[in-house]
């Protein structure tokens, strides 16, 4: 967000911390695939403007152990059933940083179709952007407005209860949108689902 702002200087410092802080160990797992593409793609590049050579290096070296949660369980650890209940109807919507900076690739399906009770549900236009964006929603809020308009109706048309992503922000848009149409559908994120025992 501080970077898609202009403030670039407050993002280095962010960068910074986040190095110090997640330096030292092997693996480092997000629950959003945006947090996650900001260390690996927008850190190495804030720091070589910089000309920080050191933080490049670091920030390059510990974007490689930066994972967002479905990536991690299916590609690392080579995990498909992590042994979930969640007895209910499901669309998934792939977000843009999901599908074009982490590239996740069918990680979160392939722990969806494990889940003992969940009925997947193909969503229709699935790889349109919600509308999110960042401060996308906030700039260009008419536009947002429309491409959201456009993914509540494609996510109600599937007759889910839930709708799920990689990304909490999206999410968040996604299920105001929903919330404010008085729509029945819920969103709730990937890792609640893989986290549910059968409760709803």
């Amino acid at each position: 967000m501080h970077v898609n702002s202009g403030h670039r200087d407050e993002a280095l410092a962010l960068s910074r911390r986040f190095v110090a802080l997640f330096g030292g160990f092997d693996a480092v797992v997000s629950p959003s695939s945006s947090c996650v593409g900001a260390v690996r793609e927008v850190y190495p590049v804030l720091a070589r403007e910089a000309r920080d050579g050191r933080l490049e290096r670091e920030a390059r070296a510990l974007g490689e152990r930066v994972f967002e949660l479905s990536e991690f369980l299916v590609r690392r650890l080579g995990v498909d059933d992590v042994g979930a209940t969640f007895p209910h109807a499901v669309t998934y919507h792939p977000t843009c940083h999901s599908q074009r900076v982490t590239r996740v690739g069918d990680a979160p399906l392939r722990l969806l179709r494990a889940v003992r009770g969940l009925e997947l549900l193909e969503l229709p236009e699935a790889t349109e952007c919600c509308g999110f964006g960042g401060t996308f929603a906030v700039k260009n809020a008419d536009t947002s407005l429309a491409m959201l308009a456009d993914k509540c109706r494609n996510v109600e048309s599937t007759g889910a209860e839930f709708c799920t992503a990689v990304d909490p922000s999206c999410l968040l848009h996604i299920g105001g949108g929903l919330s404010r149409r008085r729509s029945r559908v819920r969103v709730v994120h990937l890792a609640e689902i893989l986290a549910a025992t059968g409760a709803s």
